[in-house]
């Protein structure tokens, strides 16, 4: 699960994300704020993996609030002001997405997210499709301590002993 943190001035902003993150199931929306100090407090508690943060918000700017951490984390902007964009990717953001945005570009910010997670943020379905079927043709073990390859097409059965197996 992407533990995932909106902050967002704009209630409405904050309600458009999420709805839109609910065709990206594995990230779970874990807290909504609108100012920099709730979104601080949120971060610190939560240690999110993403944050849709938008610019210009009363009390400290998006800026200052990543200013303020010392590993931040994935970042994609919100606002309705262009002038940023160029502050925000020397930021490393993931992407800057100028309000109004689309249900498309947003979906393309999120999939450039997804394409640099680990392993085990992606999808389920993803990753089966990816490998469908796959099994090893063989095995390797130690025996007696010599190394030994045996196919799996060979073994007939196998037995737990305590730390051990019997092939």
């Amino acid at each position: 699960m992407i533990k995932t943190i909106l902050i967002d001035d704009e209630p409405l902003a904050c309600d458009l994300v999420a709805e839109y993150l609910q065709d990206f199931p594995q990230l779970q929306v874990v807290s909504r704020c609108h100012d920099g100090f709730q979104g601080m407090k949120a971060i610190q508690e939560h240690q999110p993996d993403l944050i849709f943060l938008d610019v210009q918000m009363p009390k400290i700017s998006g800026f200052e609030l990543l200013e303020l951490l010392e590993d931040p984390p994935a970042i994609i902007f919100t606002t309705a002001f262009d002038e940023y964009a160029l502050k925000a990717f020397e930021a490393n953001a993931v992407d800057y997405l100028l309000k109004p945005f689309s249900k498309e570009r947003f979906e393309k910010a999120i999939n450039k997210f997804l394409e640099h997670q680990p392993a085990e943020h992606k999808n389920i379905q993803q990753l089966a499709a990816q490998n469908p079927g796959s099994q090893p043709n063989r095995i390797v073990l130690k025996d007696s301590g010599q190394v030994r390859i045996i196919p799996v097409k060979d073994i007939i059965r196998l037995e737990a002993d305590g730390d051990y197996v019997k092939i």
